[in-house]
């Protein structure tokens, strides 16, 4: 009963966020359109200027909370399975925000390799020969992770999950979409 309350409480904190994000956007499109007067709404962070913006990494931890919380209605994991579940979800969750920094990382050493006048190609080679290294580990260590979770889930789950994720991957561009219009408009004004 105890770790419901604690996982409802992220629930909220996370949709509270969330809802900023929203609300941090529109308020921008409003202050836009009344000559760039900024609006402050109390206890809602992104909505003045003053305020910081949401990073997209920022909504990316948010959105994995907000799906481990989510994921046992829309899975329709009893208690004791989703501890077990938990436990792999997270570590998927993880897999791909490690693989996705690692890409991002080498994708920025090429980048910076290209801006120099006359690239040096052993470095390219070599940059490029740990992309794919890197690529073709994530691969395998999400595969080993959906593996994991296959283990506790039915059939029928792993195919909500499945689309449950699909769906969660769709809201969080949205949201960062958003967020990064607010941070457009907060540095136009």
């Amino acid at each position: 009963m105890m770790k419901r309350l604690a996982i409802l409480s992220v629930a909220v904190t996370v949709i509270n966020i969330i809802s900023a994000v929203s609300l941090g956007a529109q308020g921008a499109q409003q202050r836009q359109g009344r000559g760039r007067q900024a609006q402050q709404v109390p206890g809602v962070s992104g909505v003045n200027g003053d305020d910081p913006a949401v990073t997209p990494n920022e909504i990316q931890r948010m959105f994995d909370a907000y799906a481990q919380v989510q994921a046992q209605d829309q899975l329709h994991l009893n208690d004791d399975l989703y501890a077990r579940f938990l436990v792999r979800f997270k570590s998927l969750q993880e897999v791909r925000r490690r693989s996705l920094q690692e890409h991002t990382r080498l994708v920025g050493e090429l980048r910076r390799l290209l801006m120099q006048g006359q690239p040096d190609e052993a470095q390219l080679k070599e940059r490029m020969q740990e992309l794919q290294e890197v690529d073709s580990r994530a691969v395998a260590d999400v595969k080993k992770a959906y593996d994991g979770l296959d283990q506790v889930l039915d059939v029928k789950q792993q195919a909500h999950l499945r689309v449950f994720e699909e769906q969660m991957e769709r809201r969080k561009i949205e949201l960062i979409t958003r967020a990064r219009q607010v941070n457009r408009l907060k540095q136009q004004q």
